[in-house]
């Protein structure tokens, strides 16, 4: 495990194994940002120029190492461009991308921007999110562990490394649950680990299983689990503070796999479904950040678990199931299976009276068509509140981007034997229309926000900035921030 610590010692003398330093890109070459003013001085005023003979401008996320030969104390610098104005999230991305270089390097400081909390706190954080490393399954061979001890050079306050490492650790938390194979990772044993971890961190846990589920009218996570030898869960996770006048509440879709049940997904698409939980995860580690920061809110989180598999016992494409809400759904489709727990939950979490409903959910790949795989879609009953949670997602470094709830897109859901259908027949704007599904389970008078996040909950792609190969950890932060906001109101 990574720890970080702010020390206010120059970079020239700090003794550490690398340095890292941060060079701002202009029309003159690449020059130290603040931070390391001293640095150059140390080199003989030639480590811009030397760097400009291997290729380096500055430019946001170009790295290059140095050995130092004694000019400073640390035996290794290594050079993280900047652009020629780097806000929090660039601060954020350097020093990912800068730490997750040195694996296999026991100790790194970071000498990056840091005069104030904020920039202290950003570069420590994507510090330590740069230095994850999932290697649970592994034997050690060949392995490089990720830098375990990071230092950053700031005058600053320890409080920034603190907060820091607070959120780090959610997002850990979530990248942890979603690297885990499904054969590890099943609703109960999710449920288990909600319980043991969320009572450590003084969270209110409650767990229905699939006999309470039954019996409480939960019909969308038990249709989706029914064809799993391993049935659902629904896990309720409460904060609360004595000075709170603001309640959020926070739904998960959670399923631990998605093979689609028996409308089976093709084998190309199946491979990253152990991700499909990545909803539930943000929600669970975010309550745990709330509750380790102390915010004063009340924060409520609810994980839909169930693992979407085809058997005897699975729910059929024209299968009809009621709701928790009491409206019933035509089922045609089993691989839209996310939206059918995430109304069950909705319905549930509205119960609690909260001044804000916000679902995250690895929804629809028509998310991924019409956003990528780094942007969010957002959607909400109330264009403010979407506005809102747009905002939190962007200061905090998540792509997101407001979506609209076309109005016509509603016919599109209606069935001829059920109050609706979980699919519209038409491909076209298919991420909205699921939006609108949900929304029929919001009652009049709540606000409510709903979050696709199909693409940027799992990295397919090369690991870049802060972010790893495999789980992100995506939007346990915005979740977190979105507290923050409301606790200050």
């Amino acid at each position: 495990m990574t720890t970080v610590r702010l020390n206010s010692a120059d970079p020239v003398s700090f003794d550490t194994d690398a340095l890292i330093v941060g060079f701002l890109s202009g029309p003159g070459g690449p020059s130290p940002a603040t931070g390391a003013e001293s640095l150059d001085a140390a080199f003989g005023g030639k480590l811009a120029s030397s760097l400009t003979s291997v290729g380096f401008s500055g430019k946001p996320g170009e790295l290059a190492k140095l050995p130092t030969f004694g000019s400073v104390t640390a035996p290794v610098l290594v050079a993280v461009g900047l652009g020629e104005s780097p806000d929090a999230e660039g601060l954020r991305r350097a020093a990912g991308a800068a730490v997750r270089s040195l694996a296999g390097t026991a100790r790194a400081a970071l000498a990056l921007p840091a005069g104030s909390a904020a920039e202290a706190e950003a570069v420590a954080l994507g510090g330590l999110l740069g230095a994850y490393g999932f290697s649970r399954y592994r034997t050690g061979e060949g392995q490089k562990e990720p830098v375990s001890e990071l230092t950053v050079l700031s005058g600053e306050d320890a409080a920034a490394g603190e907060r820091a490492a607070i959120l780090a650790d959610a997002v850990t938390l979530v990248r942890d649950l979603v690297n885990t194979p499904p054969s590890d990772l099943w609703p109960a044993k999710f449920a288990e680990i909600a319980e043991r971890t969320g009572a450590e961190h003084g969270l209110s846990v409650e767990v229905l299983d699939d006999k309470q589920l039954r019996d409480g009218g939960y019909g969308g996570l038990v249709g989706v689990g029914q064809g799993s030898v391993n049935p659902p869960r629904l896990v309720r996770l409460s904060y609360t503070h004595p000075e709170a006048t603001k309640t959020l509440a926070y739904v998960g879709k959670g399923i631990t796999f998605d093979s689609g049940g028996l409308s089976l997904k093709p084998s190309a698409s199946m491979d990253w479904m152990k991700s499909d939980m990545g909803g539930a995860g943000a929600v669970f580690g975010a309550l745990v950040g709330i509750a380790r920061l102390g915010l004063p809110v009340n924060a409520i989180g609810y994980l839909c678990l169930a693992e979407n598999l085809p058997s005897g016992t699975a729910q059929r494409p024209s299968d009809v199931i009621h709701s928790y809400s009491g409206k019933t759904v035509e089922v045609l489709d089993t691989d839209a299976e996310g939206r059918l727990v995430l109304m069950d939950g909705i319905a549930r979490a509205a119960e609690d009276n909260p001044d804000l409903i916000v679902d995250v959910a690895t929804l629809t790949g028509a998310q991924i068509v019409a956003l990528g795989w780094r942007t969010a879609g957002v959607m909400a009953n109330d264009d403010a509140v979407r506005e809102l949670v747009v905002e939190a997602a962007t200061a905090a470094g998540e792509g997101a981007w407001g979506m609209p709830l076309p109005e016509e897109l509603r016919k599109g859901l209606d069935s001829p034997v059920a109050d609706i259908a979980n699919l519209q027949p038409e491909r076209w704007g298919s991420m909205l229309a699921a939006g609108i599904f949900l929304k029929e389970f919001v009652p009049d008078g709540v606000r409510w926000a709903h979050i696709d996040m199909a693409g940027p909950a799992f990295n397919k792609g090369e690991a870049h900035g802060y972010t790893p190969k495999g789980g992100t950890g995506a939007f346990a932060r915005t979740l977190i921030a979105l507290a923050e906001r409301h606790a200050s109101i």
